[in-house]
């Protein structure tokens, strides 16, 4: 049978990405759906997560895309009701407001995930198995954007919780975290925060492996043009270059075939495997490093932003 499935928050993200994937899916049906601003045709949408589980709608799941601020206190009224829930990433706007999910998933024993789309990008599984067996040299991130054109008019972005461009700088330590074996450490950063903004629109942070391999990333919000979203990891054996937000891979110079991209497709097909073998998927490390930036990086004024 299908899981029974509401989404809440029906915001870009849900229309983008979300709503269409759960379309695709054999594992889903979307049944309701909650939001204070939004509509998706064919099923009710309620205003707030109170009243889509009071409506007496069978529900089993819960997709949460609301903003990250707004997620701890759905997900806890979700969990308690006995849902499994998907949380868009990043999971929650703290640390402890994950760890209490965790525990919380783990005391009523229903499935909780925390959904890193981009590791489910066409080239990170083959960029995973090839550094497995391999010892990492040193390790570059180049992920810039531009706002305007992703994060059009959104506010939440710029406010505490919001994470400012770890938004999509999160993206690319989710990758790095679930391709490069060791456990990464932040050593140092810098944060670069607009004077009328409440956070950074750029950041570059030094990292380390385990091993000691120097790992640097650049975040940028402020770029125009061609976009970056490019990683390269130096080995002995060559150069891996995952690039294009992880759709494209060459190693040692040779351009690896992929499948075509279909990153929310796959996390739901991971979700619908979750719930049915009765487990969970939460892993923390990327929102980990970007809470360890925040913590350990110098802060620098630039320029306040204008959408």
């Amino acid at each position: 049978m299908a899981i029974r499935i509401a989404v809440v928050g029906l915001g870009k993200i849900a229309h983008d990405q979300h709503l269409p994937a759960i379309a695709a899916s054999r594992d889903f049906e979307l049944v309701a759906a909650a939001s204070l601003e939004g509509t998706t045709p064919g099923v009710p949408v309620f205003r707030t997560i109170d009243e889509l589980l009071a409506s007496g709608i069978a529900i089993d799941a819960v997709a949460m895309c609301q903003p990250p601020q707004a997620r701890y206190e759905a997900a806890l009224k979700a969990i308690r009701a006995g849902k499994h829930v998907l949380l868009e990433k990043p999971p929650g706007a703290t640390l402890a407001e994950c760890e209490g999910l965790v525990r919380l998933a783990e005391d009523t024993g229903t499935t909780l995930f925390a959904a890193w789309h981009s590791r489910y990008a066409p080239g990170v599984a083959q960029a995973k198995a090839w550094l497995a067996e391999r010892k990492i040299v040193s390790a570059e991130i180049v992920w810039k954007e531009d706002v305007r054109r992703w994060h059009p008019g959104q506010q939440w972005i710029w406010q505490p919780g919001g994470l400012g461009v770890f938004d999509p700088g999160i993206n690319a330590l989710s990758i790095a975290t679930a391709i490069i074996p060791q456990h990464i450490v932040l050593l140092d950063g810098e944060l670069e925060m607009p004077a009328n903004r409440a956070a950074p629109i750029a950041a570059r942070l030094q990292l380390v492996d385990m091993d000691g391999a120097p790992i640097s990333a650049v975040f940028d919000w402020r770029q125009t043009g061609p976009q970056s979203w490019d990683i390269f990891v130096d080995t002995a054996d060559g150069r891996l270059e995952l690039t294009q937000g992880g759709s494209k891979l060459r190693i040692a110079g040779e351009e690896r075939a992929l499948a075509p991209e279909a990153e929310y497709g796959d996390m739901y097909a991971h979700f619908a495997d979750l719930v049915r073998a009765g487990e969970s998927d939460t892993d923390r490390s990327p929102l980990r490093l970007v809470a360890d930036a925040f913590l350990r990086s110098r802060q620098h004024q630039t320029d306040a932003f204008i959408d």
